[in-house]
C-alpha cells in the first residue's frame, strides 16, 4: 500500500459505531465498481489465504448480496448483506449479518447497518464507511473477531486489484 494514502479506523463505543476512512489510487468510478459488482467483490472482499464467493447478488435498493467468506481448510462462513439505498458512484447504505447458506440470519451473531460514501479526492478515491451496531456488546465482538485485521487485509487486497486495474 502507498503509506501517503489517507487510512483511519476509528470506534465510537458511544454510539456503537467503526468508522474507516481509506483513500485508493485510482478513480470513483473503478473503485465504486470493487464495491458493487460480485466479480470484483470476490477478488479482494475476504483477508488472505481466506477467499470471498458470491452465491447471489442483486446490488439494487432491497436487493441482496450472499456471500461466502471461504478458507482454506474448506471452512465456509455465510454473510447476507441487503442494500437499502443507492445513489450511483457516491453512496450506499444496507445492513449486514451472518447467514447460512440459504441467507437465514444467524441472531447469535452480530448484524451491522452500514452507509459507503465515495469521494473524488484529486485523482483517488477516499471511500468512508461508516458501521453501526445495535449494542455496544455487537461493536466489541466484532471487534473481538478481528474485524480490523480482516478489514485492513481486505483493503490492501483491493488496492493490489486496483493498482493491475486502474488507468
Amino acid at each position: 500500500m502507498n503509506s501517503n494514502l489517507i487510512f483511519d479506523f476509528s470506534v465510537d463505543k458511544a454510539s456503537n459505531t467503526i468508522k474507516i476512512t481509506r483513500e485508493f489510487a485510482a478513480n470513483r468510478s473503478l473503485v465504486w465498481s470493487a464495491w458493487t459488482e460480485a466479480e470484483i467483490l470476490d477478488q479482494w472482499w475476504a483477508p488472505k489465504p481466506w477467499k470471498s464467493k458470491t452465491k447471489h447478488m442483486d446490488f439494487s435498493e432491497g436487493g441482496t448480496r450472499l456471500y461466502a467468506m471461504c478458507g482454506p481448510e474448506g471452512e465456509e462462513h455465510w454473510g447476507v448483506t441487503q442494500f437499502l439505498s443507492i445513489k450511483p458512484k457516491d453512496l450506499f447504505t444496507g445492513t449486514d449479518a451472518f447467514a447460512d447458506e440459504k441467507g437465514t440470519v444467524n441472531e447469535a451473531f452480530p448484524t451491522s447497518s452500514f452507509e459507503i460514501v465515495f469521494k473524488e479526492h484529486g485523482a483517488h478515491t477516499v471511500v468512508e464507511n461508516t458501521t453501526m451496531y445495535p449494542s455496544l456488546e455487537q461493536l466489541e465482538a466484532t471487534i473481538q473477531m478481528g474485524f480490523k485485521e480482516g478489514m485492513t487485509m481486505a483493503l490492501e487486497n483491493l488496492d493490489a486489484y486496483l493498482s493491475q486495474h486502474a488507468h
